[in-house]
């Protein structure tokens, strides 16, 4: 039997298992399009996801104040009609549309915004994706609580909850000035912790003292428990003027700040929503109240998010798709076969071994188009973890990668090996690379950090998210490390969820990652590993990086800042927390008669553009909007 004839049938084995998953998990009426989403998706709250399965889903229930073109990624007005921006570049103000409304047909405020931007910086709410507002004035120091105060700040002390109150509600504020900032407890135990911070604060004219505990915390007497000290978020540049006006203040002009606006941790959510349920609480079907182009119907885990159309929507006339079905589906055979029997429209990645048979077709087909994509797949490294706090074995380990060989036979789709972390196609930036392939200069790294052929070198494991294609990139980087180094790996596997709980909370020593830009500009990839930085997940901290992507975003010059961004990839590429294993392409499969999805570097295809042509021949050509790349 043939290796092609072996192929095909095992694709009809695994299809007629999907076709047994499909009717298994679906008794709901037939959706009017139907994608596969590659996995169970962790939240739909905007203000804590950050993969791509979950974006998919918040950009179609909530809409920030710009929203994301179909063909392009870039942004367009969504619920802000239009906008005017100060001839400095600082201020913004916007303007809501007068039929901006929530699913329960309350209408969408500047108020709406303000509560949510102080939401997503709010330190307890510990959003990963807090930093996208730091452009705004004050922002960054909101977020960073306690330690963001100086005496002399106004500031808002947030008293402690009573039990049984929703964990989404504010506590009562009290305002005041900081007169002071004493300590709390052992001078030995890290004095300078939030933890052990007690503030004292000017309150109508009498200083009184907080401190960060539960109410009943052993403290002085004279020291009140608060839930916290912030900065007084009326010193953030976020303003509104009226209901349907609202000012935004940055620290320097941001080129990509509207792009950012588009990005869906900035969108509004509900507060009555949230106060009255609660988190997780208020994400649930029969709880959520949302401002996108879709309402969130159905959620089955391991099964399907089902989206109907929010009648209440401003732009509901444009939006002709009424009911999605959004497929949680980890196997990529399986999804596959969903696509190939009928029952997926939209396929976002084919496996691999399915894809390179794909790609030889003669004539090329109707429903398969790669492009380049604003995405690098690496692996982060703990350097917290003996022995990769060696830069030595960090950059070993770099240097016995075999890229070439990873893109050759794991990928399969025109994938480009990659020795930065900023991709190319970034206008006016040089990308600043690692050394290549050179397997006798990492052994003698490696010798040089203490371990000889790799003698008394610790078992290193990698850490991926179950997928097929994962799986088979670190089966190929064990071997490569096995052989060249001399190494012990093993491999460890969690589903989506559990892994990215395990990369936050540092569970790894070396662990998969991919990211896409959220607009373009290569600050996107950088500014992620400054010290602490929410998704920084390394332990990697260097006062110079710190310093290059702070000074870059207040420097007005666009030859100067690349040129500041360039010596901090620089920085990172010399010092290797994170390890470039290659670029994206996007390899989405989409039946012919779909129409409204356009390929563009961030793979990114709002579903309130999409619509089924009944018209249309699958076997005729495909129209050039699916076709061509579109920038």
């Amino acid at each position: 039997m043939s290796g092609r004839t072996w192929f095909f049938l095992t694709m009809l084995v695994a299809g007629l298992a999907a076709v047994a998953w499909a009717v298994h998990g679906s008794h709901l009426p037939p959706a009017d399009f139907t994608f596969v989403n590659e996995t169970e998706v962790a939240s739909v709250d905007p203000a804590l996801i950050t993969g791509h399965p979950e974006g998919r889903i918040a950009w179609s229930i909530f809409e920030g104040l710009a929203r994301p073109r179909a063909d392009n990624n870039l942004a367009e007005p969504g619920v802000a009609e239009h906008w005017d921006v100060s001839d400095d570049g600082r201020v913004y103000m916007f303007h809501l549309r007068d039929n901006a409304r929530w699913s329960n047909d309350d209408p969408v405020t500047s108020h709406d915004f303000l509560y949510s931007f102080r939401r997503l910086l709010d330190p307890q709410t510990a959003s990963r994706y807090s930093y996208q507002a730091w452009y705004i004035k004050n922002a960054r120091r909101y977020n960073m609580g306690g330690s963001g105060i100086e005496p002399g700040d106004p500031v808002e002390v947030e008293v402690n909850l009573s039990p049984g109150i929703p964990n989404t509600v504010r506590g009562k504020l009290l305002h005041g000035r900081c007169v002071r900032i004493d300590t709390h407890g052992n001078p030995g135990e890290a004095a300078e912790s939030s933890r052990n911070r007690l503030f004292v604060v000017e309150i109508d004219g009498q200083e009184r003292r907080f401190m960060a505990a539960a109410e009943n915390a052993a403290l002085p007497s004279d020291v009140e428990p608060c839930r916290q000290v912030l900065l007084d978020f009326r010193e953030v540049g976020v303003r509104g003027i009226n209901d349907r006006t609202l000012e935004i203040r940055l620290e320097n002009p941001t080129p990509y700040f509207l792009d950012l606006l588009a990005f869906y941790p900035l969108s509004p959510v509900h507060q009555g929503c949230l106060e009255k349920h609660g988190s997780p609480a208020w994400t649930r079907p029969e709880n959520i109240i949302t401002n996108g182009a879709f309402k969130l119907a159905v959620r089955r885990i391991r099964d399907r998010i089902r989206l109907v159309r929010n009648d209440n929507y401003w732009d509901r006339k444009n939006v002709r798709l009424g009911v999605v079905d959004a497929l949680s589906v980890d196997d990529r055979t399986t999804s596959f076969n969903l696509y190939m029997t009928g029952m997926s429209d939209w396929l976002t990645v084919p496996p691999t071994e399915v894809l390179r048979e794909l790609l030889k077709s003669d004539p090329p087909r109707n429903d398969l188009a790669t492009s380049p994509q604003l995405t690098t797949y690496f692996y982060l490294l703990n350097t917290t973890r003996p022995p990769l706090n060696d830069v030595r074995v960090r950059q070993a380990l770099s240097m016995a990668l075999d890229r070439e060989e990873i893109t050759r036979v794991a990928t399969g789709a025109g994938e480009r090996p990659a020795y930065s972390l900023v991709p190319p196609a970034m206008p006016g930036y040089r990308q600043q690379t690692c050394p290549p392939y050179n397997p006798g200069q990492a052994k003698d790294l490696l010798a040089a950090a203490g371990y000889p052929d790799g003698r008394g070198f610790p078992k290193l494991e990698i850490h991926y998210n179950t997928d097929q294609s994962h799986q088979a990139i670190a089966e190929l980087a064990r071997k490569q490390w096995q052989r060249e180094l001399g190494i012990r790996v093993s491999l460890r596997n969690e589903e989506w969820g559990s892994a990215q709980n395990t990369q936050q909370q540092m569970n790894f020593m070396l662990s998969r990652r991919a990211w896409v830009g959220d607009y373009l500009d290569p600050n996107t990839f950088l500014d992620m590993y400054v010290t602490n930085g929410e998704n920084n997940n390394t332990g990697f901290s260097n006062a110079e990086y710190d310093r290059l992507i702070a000074d870059a975003a207040q420097e007005p010059d666009a030859t100067q800042r690349m040129n500041m961004l360039e010596r901090a990839e620089r920085i990172l590429m010399d010092q290797m927390p994170i390890i470039p294993v290659y670029f994206y392409v996007s390899r989405n499969m989409v039946k012919p008669y779909v129409r409204g999805f356009y390929n563009n570097l961030q793979d990114t295809h709002p579903l309130r553009a999409m619509w089924i042509d009944p018209t249309v021949d699958p076997n005729d050509p495909r129209p050039n909007e699916f076709m061509e790349s579109t920038q």
